[in-house]
């Protein structure tokens, strides 16, 4: 009997041992991450939910670049919370308020993410907020540009999972406003804007204000659709009026078709824009000899000579055969590092301290500018406005 009972207690303390290396902690295990490289420990899941094919595919592709170039760093140095890597989970939406809301839903329920970064436009990152407010997961964009009903909601409530990184078309139509009378010297202005687009007639709203508040008189304006080719009808119409520039807010595709259409009719008066217009397609669509005189207001240029700015214009380069950074390259690497900073300040993977270390955010240096979070999750950041020439930035003022 006592060898049998031997032989059943070392039968037991071998399942045990076996038992216990096969399951181990989780804390030993291994995972690989975007960058190739592998962590100890849990990876830490953050959304990205980007416009990368449809309309407006750039901005997406261009923030998800700066996102991950971010993100990589971070990993490569060693991650976050002890050397927990992140893991990027990306979903397109493609460039369409309804899949944006689908893939919202998706990282947040079946890929369990404690963050999601995107959509890149207003009306995109907008579809997004009720899943982000339903399941108390923060949501960022760092190009969600509109002023109303974002990170505040109609009653006037702080939306506690909602922010964003970039400044607001009041914002940008203002400052197109007063560079247009200060800088251009504009005492008259069109504005031809895409009535479709929230941003679009956001800005026109600000510019008309802003221009009539300075003594500007705007004697025109006009409206086209998103997807409309041809500009001609109106713009011949506009030819024989008497105006000192012309303000356009809307997206790249259809500006640079405007601008084309314009300088090709002899329409030599400066053309006025927003963020919308920064993309390299924009040069492509209209042909860089008529992209001169073209004024637009960003979050960021290549010519911004801060050290900050310098040394991620090298990098970048460094890394992509010489291509230079456009801003929502730029935006989506300070997305990036505004994630990294309120995990690591949360000292936490839970989305609720997640949300509540990104609100408390104060003095915030990145390459496109130094920013505070606000008590309605906005931030306050300086404008750029970028003089293109021939297609290529060769200026660019501060407001």
């Amino acid at each position: 009997m006592k060898k049998w009972i031997i032989l059943a207690i070392t039968v037991v303390l071998a399942l045990a041992l076996l038992v216990t290396g096969c399951t181990g902690k989780s804390d030993d295990a291994t995972t690989t991450t975007n960058d190739g490289t592998t962590a100890t420990g849990d990876p830490i899941k953050v959304g990205a939910n980007f416009e990368l094919s449809g309309p407006v595919a750039t901005y997406g592709q261009d923030s998800l670049r700066g996102f991950k170039m971010a993100i990589d760093e971070v990993n490569a140095a060693g991650g976050v919370l002890g050397g927990r890597k992140i893991e990027i989970i990306e979903k397109d939406n493609k460039s369409d308020p309804a899949e944006a809301t689908a893939a919202a839903e998706a990282l947040m329920t079946s890929s369990n993410v404690v963050v999601a970064v995107g959509p890149a436009t207003s009306g995109n990152f907008r579809a997004t907020i009720p899943v982000a407010m339903e399941n108390q997961v923060p949501i960022i964009s760092s190009s969600a540009t509109a002023d109303d009903d974002i990170t505040v909601d109609a009653q006037g409530n702080v939306r506690e999972f909602v922010f964003r990184t970039c400044f607001t078309d009041s914002f940008q139509g203002q400052i197109m406003a007063n560079f247009a009378v200060d800088a251009l010297k504009a005492k008259t202005a069109v504005i031809y804007a895409d009535n479709a687009s929230d941003y679009a007639k956001g800005l026109a709203a600000n510019f008309r204000k802003g221009f009539e508040a300075k003594g500007g008189k705007i004697i025109d304006e006009q409206a086209y659709v998103a997807g409309d080719k041809d500009f001609n009808a109106v713009l011949t119409s506009l030819k024989g009026k008497d105006f000192d520039v012309i303000f356009v807010p809307g997206y790249y595709q259809e500006a640079g078709l405007i601008i084309k259409q314009a300088r090709e009719l002899g329409i030599t008066a400066p053309i006025l824009g927003a963020d919308g217009f920064d993309s390299p397609e924009l040069a492509t669509i209209a042909g860089a000899s008529n992209v001169n005189d073209v004024f637009f207001s960003n979050h960021y240029s290549e010519l911004d000579e801060s050290p900050e700015t310098q040394a991620f214009i090298a990098m970048f380069k460094d890394k992509n055969n010489g291509e230079s950074p456009n801003a929502f390259i730029a935006m989506g690497y300070d997305l990036g590092k505004y994630v990294v900073d309120a995990i690591t300040r949360a000292g936490s993977d839970n989305p609720v301290e997640i949300a509540k270390a990104l609100a408390s955010t104060t003095k915030f240096t990145g390459v496109t500018g130094s920013f505070s979070v606000g008590e309605d999750h906005n931030v306050v950041k300086a404008a750029v406005v970028i003089e293109l020439q021939n297609g290529e930035q060769v200026s660019a003022q501060r407001f």
